[in-house]
């Protein structure tokens, strides 16, 4: 049985599913071959794979008669994907690994070996669609595979770990014995959500600090999907806490036109004014990383309020002025 007759027999059994029933005309029509050939795929279904699958006059159609499978539902032996499908699952392997290279090579490799394989006799070649895409990554920072690969073991196997972490803000070496709950991967980087049995807290740890791990016997702590909501997602960013404060944001009419495609955070809330301009309200608990991106958007953005926000903002931008002032032999064009 070739693989284009899989991909039909597939199809057939979907289409029943998604419409109920099929006539001969629709299936010709989508499949794009003989009725003979439809005929031929039926009966496999039938007699080979043991499908309940009959003409129905009433309807006018084909149907699968789940009450007569053995189990009560028919289901296609095996995990059977058409070329379509193939081709996404090999595009977010791709995308997957273009996030750290060789970081999940151990895990996905052989996946994307056995879908080329599945699809070695198509028309076109396993790695022709992983050429017409192009990752472009900036700054990431490397992590050790084996640290990565230990802590995903003990977040899935719900292990507590035993972590040397370097702290950058206090720029000391740390023990902590975590709970991991989810790993996130945000701005190029992998950070984990954890319960810190030190702190007594819920703590992010990047993983390119870890200096080195250890997973222990003691099972993890479950912390709960609200709790994790509420502690994570109300802030801004990476950073974790309340929401307390309230940044109201006056971007140009020049920068509008990007900035309002973009998700700053999940309530977020904005409008024009007559001018074009475009005010963006974001909740945050620690301004950090927002000054970071204002400083990004600047001179096209104005913080409105807090005072507190504009200050740091004004104080971030005079500072990146002083330290870049031309010296006495160099020119500046404008």
């Amino acid at each position: 049985m070739s693989k284009v007759s899989i991909e039909r027999m597939t199809k057939i059994v979907r289409f029943i599913r998604k419409r109920n029933s099929v006539s001969m005309a629709f299936l010709k029509e989508e499949l794009e071959v003989s009725e003979a050939s439809i005929k031929r795929d039926i009966e496999f279904l039938r007699d080979r794979l043991g499908c309940p699958l009959e003409w129905d006059r009433s309807l006018r159609g084909y149907v699968i008669r789940d009450e007569l499978a053995e189990g009560g539902r028919f289901e296609l032996p095996g995990v059977w994907f058409d070329s379509s499908e193939v081709f996404s699952l090999l595009t977010m392997l791709h995308l997957v690994d273009g996030v750290q290279p060789g970081l999940l090579e151990e895990h996905i490799g052989p996946l994307r070996t056995r879908l080329r394989s599945m699809l070695a006799e198509g028309a076109k070649s396993a790695k022709s669609i992983e050429n017409k895409l192009k990752l472009i990554h900036f700054a990431p920072r490397k992590v050790e595979p084996k640290h990565f690969q230990l802590v995903a073991g003990a977040l899935l196997e719900s292990k507590r770990l035993n972590l040397q972490y370097w702290n950058r803000s206090r720029k000391e070496k740390t023990a902590r014995i975590i709970s991991p709950q989810q790993l996130v991967h945000y701005r190029e980087n992998w950070v984990l959500d954890a319960w810190c049995h030190t702190r007594n807290a819920l703590r992010t740890f990047a993983l390119d600090a870890i200096e080195s791990v250890q997973v222990l016997d003691d099972a993890a702590v479950e912390v709960s999907h609200e709790a994790m909501q509420e502690h994570f997602q109300s802030g801004y960013g990476i950073f974790a806490g309340t929401a307390n404060h309230i940044a109201r944001l006056k971007f140009t009419a020049e920068r509008a036109q990007w900035v309002d495609k973009e998700l700053w955070h999940h309530e977020q809330k904005s409008h024009y004014l007559e001018d074009r301009s475009y005010v963006l309200e974001v909740p945050y608990s620690s301004d950090h990383e927002l000054v970071m991106d204002l400083l990004r958007h600047s001179p096209e953005v104005e913080v409105l309020e807090p005072q507190e926000l504009r200050q740091k903002l004004h104080a971030a931008l005079c500072a990146a002025a002083n330290k870049n002032q031309p010296t006495s032999n160099q020119s500046v064009t404008i």
